[in-house]
């Protein structure tokens, strides 16, 4: 799986519209990949709480639609990031405001969506403003055959956004549905950056799983992101990592390798808590 880790860096003074042109040429760039993925919240701002009510939109919105063109022009599985989504509330004290991270196709189809989980800010930002997703999703994503039968291939896909990190039972859980592979976008600030590195290795170590990271760069609204994107194998080696500025990470994963680490270091089936 040849994945591209696009860690974008902005600030306040940068619109969403020429953040978004900026985001789909980065994606367009990226041809020949089979999964690129963006940062948590990059068009309305990971920590800009203010700005997220005026930047809501649904998932078919005018974000989605740029995401869905790009994806389809570059021919790749494009995970998002997330956007800040408006629907109608599941319920009679929900705000109908979700962190929501958008998948789509290499025809530019949207083919999943996940509401974050776990919400961060203890009782401020995401936990007063937004509803706390509610399911856990595994996607099969395409990947490009790496041998000369041509035979189509696809790799079972874990979604999760930034907080979500700190939760191992998060992951244990993909792992139970089939996940080889987690995603995290992110927007972790850069004052607890070495804890996104640790637990991002923990996550691929004790599930046997590769790991994608993909961190914000820059400063907005007061906080300085922490960058340092990382891919991380089932072994839990670092691939490859990003430094605090805005780059592209391109990284071939051997997702063959995963299944044949979990067969010579059968840990996961020693488990006995469920």
């Amino acid at each position: 799986m040849k994945v591209a880790v696009i860690q974008l860096a902005y600030g306040d003074d940068e619109s969403v519209a020429d953040r978004t042109a900026r985001v789909v040429d980065l994606v367009r760039a990226q041809e020949g990949h089979d999964l690129v993925v963006l940062p948590e919240l990059w068009p309305a701002g990971g920590f800009d709480y203010p700005s997220w009510d005026t930047r809501a939109e649904p998932v078919d919105g005018p974000i989605a639609q740029a995401l869905a063109d790009a994806a389809k022009y570059a021919g790749v599985t494009l995970h998002g990031g997330s956007i800040v989504e408006r629907s109608e509330p599941t319920s009679t004290e929900g705000h109908g405001v979700w962190n929501t991270s958008l998948v789509f196709s290499p025809g530019g189809e949207l083919v999943a969506t996940y509401r974050k989980i776990h919400r961060f800010g203890f009782g401020e930002g995401e936990p007063r403003l937004m509803d706390p997703g509610e399911d856990l999703v595994v996607i099969d994503v395409p990947v490009s055959p790496g041998d000369s039968t041509g035979s189509a291939q696809t790799v079972p896909v874990g979604l999760s956004t930034c907080y979500d990190l700190r939760f191992p039972e998060l992951y244990r859980a993909l792992v139970d549905r089939g996940a080889e592979v987690f995603v995290v976008p992110a927007a972790w600030p850069a004052k607890r950056v070495a804890h996104w590195t640790v637990l991002g290795q923990a996550r691929a170590i004790e599930n046997q799983s590769v790991v994608i990271q993909c961190n914000t760069a820059g400063t907005h609204a007061g906080h300085e992101m922490g960058g340092r994107s990382q891919v991380v194998d089932a072994t839990g080696s670092v691939l490859a990592t990003a430094g605090p500025h805005e780059e592209v990470l391109s990284v071939e994963v051997d997702t063959d390798a995963t299944q044949r680490w979990r067969q010579a270091f059968p840990a996961l089936a020693d488990r006995r808590l469920r």
